[in-house]
């Protein structure tokens, strides 16, 4: 076995002829014998492979599709509440000025004052977001909307009635703000 040094000094040895392998490179054309080497069997097993992958893909997409339409929706429904709840709690503070401007307007004290158009803009201005009466004389009493503060026999009613409004109650939609406080007609 002969050996030469190379640049640094260092003795390699020669490859040995007769060793190496036999099998030439392989080239762009024994590839593509490889593949048309494929059996039909084989084909049809990367198609399904491949038609399986894809499928799969589409499943998550829409799934992921799915799950962001599902978020828009929360996100929209949660805005809606809070703005709904941030209303509510608004007028729940301007609720005396309200119980003040009702309680003058009865007693007259409003006719021909400047307060008189300014109790009719704040009302307009509120009920542009919603917010209504509640609680009549003469209507059927309902514990979910009326807070009955005295109750009164009287033999012209079948069933509880409201007899008088001490204080108004609000809704704002279907929530309620204040139960209005009324005295009840009960039947005898």
């Amino acid at each position: 076995m002969a050996s030469d040094k190379n640049k640094h000094g260092r003795v390699e040895p020669e490859p040995e002829k007769g060793t190496g392998s036999a099998e030439p490179a392989a080239t762009p054309q024994d590839a593509d014998a490889a593949a048309e080497a494929l059996s039909a069997e084989d084909e049809a097993l990367l198609n399904q492979t491949a038609a399986d992958l894809v499928a799969e893909m589409r499943e998550d997409m829409l799934r992921a599709q799915a799950e962001l339409v599902n978020f828009r929706t929360r996100v929209e429904r949660d805005r809606a509440a809070n703005r709904e709840a941030v209303i509510a709690e608004v007028i729940r503070s301007l609720l005396p000025a309200l119980d003040d401007l009702a309680r003058a307007e009865k007693h007259g004290d409003l006719e021909g004052s400047p307060l008189e158009i300014v109790a009719t803009k704040m009302r307009a201005s509120l009920e542009r977001y919603g917010l209504r009466t509640v609680g009549e004389a003469g209507e059927e009493f309902d514990p979910n909307f009326h807070e009955a503060v005295v109750q009164l026999p009287s033999a012209d009613v079948t069933v509880n009635t409201v007899a008088d409004v001490l204080d108004v109650g609000y809704a704002l939609g279907d929530r309620l703000i204040r139960a209005a406080k009324v005295a009840v007609s009960v039947p005898e």
